[in-house]
Order: C-alpha cells, then structure tokens, then sequence
C-alpha cells in the first residue's frame, strides 16, 4: 500500500558513490587526483567506490572495466565544468525535494537515522551535505546534456525516411500486435459500497475501544496482505512513502490510538500508532476495499446487454451509444475510443490493457462486440470496478517497424541517434579547448573517445 517515491531502494542505498568511497579511504589508504578537467577532479577512491558497486553486482572487474568507468567519470566532469563556465543555475527546491525523497527511502531501508550513519561511518548532518551537493553537481550535468541533445533537433520526416532507409532491417525495433478499441462503461453504486465499508471499520473500531485486538482484526480482515500477516504492522518508515491522507492521520495519533476512517486511493483504513520518531512512524492498519454486489453487476450486465443487442441489430451505432450511456467520460466524447491517458495515442500494446480487457479481447476479430465483463479503471486498484463491453475496432499484427505504418516509432529512434551524435561532437569540442591532466596510472587506457589524453 506505499506509495513509493524514486528508484528502487537498494539503488538508492548507492546513488552517490562518492560517500561510499570517503569509508574506504578513512581508513589511512592513500587518495590522490587521478584526472583534472578543467577545475573539476577525479579521486582514486571516486573511481574504486564506482567499482566497487560493479563489483558488488556481481560484474567481473579488470583493468579494461576501470578504464571504461574513468572516461564515463570524464564525460560527466566536461559537461558539469562546461555547465558551471555556462553559469547554469540549480533550483533548491528541487534538489531538496529529491533529497528528501532519497533519504526517506535510505531510513526506511536501514530503520533510523543512527543506522544510516553507522551504515556511513558520517554524521546525518555531514552526509546530507554530501549527497546536497552530489544532487546539485547531477542537476547540472543533467541540464547541460539536455541543452546540447535539444540543440540537435528533430528529424524531418526527408531525414526520418533517409534514416530508414539506411538502417538495416534487423536494427529496425519489433512493433508488438497492437489493438484499437472502444468501450461502453457502466459504474457501480460506489456510495452504497463505501457506506458498507465504512460501517464495517467502525464496528471494528468499537471492538478495538473495548479490548479486542488491533492485530488480531487486521490478521482475520485487512486487505493489505503484506501487513495483515504481521498484524497490520508496516514498520518503520518514513511519512513521505505513504499517501499524504494517511501519513497526515498516523501522525496526529499518539501511540496507541486509534484513528478515525482514512480514505486513501487504497480504500479505507483504520490506524493504530505504534511509535513515532522524527518523521519516521510505525504503525497498524486495517485496510477494507469497497466490494460491490451481485446485484450491481448484474443491473449493469443487463444494460450493456441491452445496448449490444440495439447495436447488433444496426437500431444504434457503438458510437452513439457510448456517447449517450458510457460513463466513462473521456472515452465516451470520442464514442469509446479509448485512449492512452499518458500519451493520447489509440493503439494499445497487450502490456498496455488491462488483464481482463486482454482476456476478452484476445479470441475476438476486427469489428467484435464482446460480451459484458468486469474490469478495472484506469488507476487499476481492485476496488475501482467498472463494467463495460469492448469494440475491437482495429488489429495491427506484430512487424518490423516501417517508415509508413510506424513514423513516430522511427523518428524516435532518428532523433536518439541525433542525440547521441550531439553528444560526441560536444565532448570532442571541449576535449580542444578544456585543460585535461590524466594521472600517469590510466594514460595507457585504451578510451573509447580519443582526445582525453594530450
């Protein structure tokens, strides 16, 4: 039920190098500056904390691996110099936020502050410092290369078509079946099913006040099954990795009290507050899922029946019906054509639907009307059911993409290329005019750029 923020959190744990390597050369190993670009430099210990994480990830290291992770390192100091010479700016509120974000999943993954700066051998002060300004030196980087990839442009479609045509096919993407469809949606009675749970959580609320146990209930009929099997219990975490309704509820409570019902996009909860130490809580939870009744499906079946039986019979088009009845307001102003929310576009990818839309459209042809079936909207929670009837309007065969039927496909693709040659041509330019000293150590490297040794 969190709602995690940024990458995963072992990735997390080493997304600044940079502090794991200060450990290792603490220890009285000597350091020394392996490479200057212009005013920026490369220590041994940034280098072996970088290969440490290969190492760790089970890569085979040798001295071609360092040779490789060094020029990656040089790239990334000539744009950060080149972005600080361009008096590029860094917006703190962003860096914060990321900031924060990554340190609520570190303290979620290792428990407490302690933990993490014992996990560090630093200071939280000193290491939030460090990763501040590692997240100022990325944003920059990041701006720089953002600013010489859009320099490059976008391909013409004379480009996108000479690109084509000199690519080799088997360099050309797969494009996966892909299906255009339209939907008629009815919802359920959501109030009388959000009344049910609601009623529910509060008869277990009672029976807490008078002496059952909070853990006990959320074993037998929490819908979180994650925490239901420790009683309701999340463990420690940061407020940040939970919806705001919720993390704004579990806070307000002192330990062991009870909250009222939390709405949340989960459903509804109830909260038992376990311990709260900064920003960081533990807590219980029963989570209840709206459920809705044999008798809203079936009232809801028996309208798409109905409106299928008129279409079928050429009485209405599926147009017009899912303008008039579809309650799916997006869908229903272009007659059901569904649409990706994201992108607008109107070819979906199995991958892409549903796995009931998938299900029923996956033995129909061009122009089928499937019967009535259960789904879920487009947040995909369980308790977001909605009825509906498909309209596979169109199938698109699985291909090698093609000039004519896949033109974003492959502009994409001329564009990256674009980009990547922008990319080169910036480092080969600043390779001539920025002041570049490489250590003795690695002047031997067979780099894959020249120009990094003068």
């Amino acid at each position: 039920m969190r709602r995690i923020l940024g990458s995963a959190l072992v990735a997390l744990l080493f997304f600044m190098p940079a502090t794991l390597n200060a450990q290792r050369y603490e220890n009285g190993l000597a350091d020394k500056t392996i490479v200057l670009i212009g005013n920026e430099a490369i220590l041994l210990s940034q280098l072996e904390g970088e290969i440490q994480i290969i190492a760790a990830e089970g890569r085979g290291v040798d001295r071609n691996t360092r040779c490789q992770v060094l020029e990656n390192m040089m790239a990334h100091k000539l744009f950060l110099n080149q972005a600080k010479l361009d008096s590029l700016t860094v917006s703190e509120d962003n860096v914060e936020m990321e900031l924060q974000q990554r340190m609520s999943s570190i303290l979620t993954s290792l428990g407490s502050e302690s933990a993490v700066e014992k996990q560090f051998k630093k200071p939280m002060y000193k290491l939030k410092e460090e990763w501040r300004d590692a997240l100022r030196e990325q944003s920059l980087v990041q701006q720089k290369q953002q600013e010489v990839m859009q320099a490059a442009g976008s391909a013409t479609p004379a480009e996108v078509l000479k690109f084509f045509q000199e690519t080799d096919e088997s360099d050309l993407p797969i494009i996966s079946t892909q299906y255009k469809l339209s939907q008629i949606v009815l919802y359920p009675d959501q109030e009388a099913a959000k009344v049910s749970v609601k009623e529910k959580l509060l008869d277990f609320r009672n029976r807490i006040l008078k002496g059952e146990k909070f853990s006990t209930l959320a074993t037998l009929y929490s819908e979180d099954p994650g925490s239901a099997i420790r009683g309701g219990e999340l463990g420690m975490a940061s407020k940040n990795l939970f919806w705001p309704q919720f993390s704004d509820a579990a806070m307000a409570l002192k330990e062991g009290q009870i909250s009222q019902i939390v709405e949340t996009p989960d459903g509804f909860h109830l909260i038992q507050m376990i311990k709260k130490e900064g920003d960081m809580f533990n807590a219980r939870h029963i989570l209840l899922k709206p459920k809705y009744t044999s008798e809203d499906r079936l009232k809801a079946f028996k309208e798409l029946d109905s409106l299928k039986t008129l279409i079928m019979a050429d009485s209405m088009s599926f147009q017009i019906a899912a303008l008039a009845n579809s309650q799916d307001l997006k869908s229903a102003v272009s007659g059901g054509l569904m649409a990706d929310p994201n992108t607008g576009a109107s070819l979906f990818e199995k991958d892409q639907l549903k796995p009931a839309d998938y299900a029923m459209i996956n033995e129909m042809k061009e122009g089928d009307i499937s019967e009535p079936f259960e789904s879920l909207d487009d947040e995909g929670r369980s308790g977001n059911v909605i009825y509906k009837i498909l309209k596979l309007e169109k199938i698109i065969p699985s291909h090698t993409a093609t000039y004519e039927s896949d033109f974003d496909t492959v502009q994409k693709i001329a564009n990256r290329k674009r980009q990547m040659e922008s990319i080169d041509k910036f480092i080969k330019e600043k390779q001539k005019v920025t002041y570049i000293k490489i250590d003795d150590l690695f002047k031997q490297c067979n780099f894959e750029r020249e120009g990094w040794v003068k």
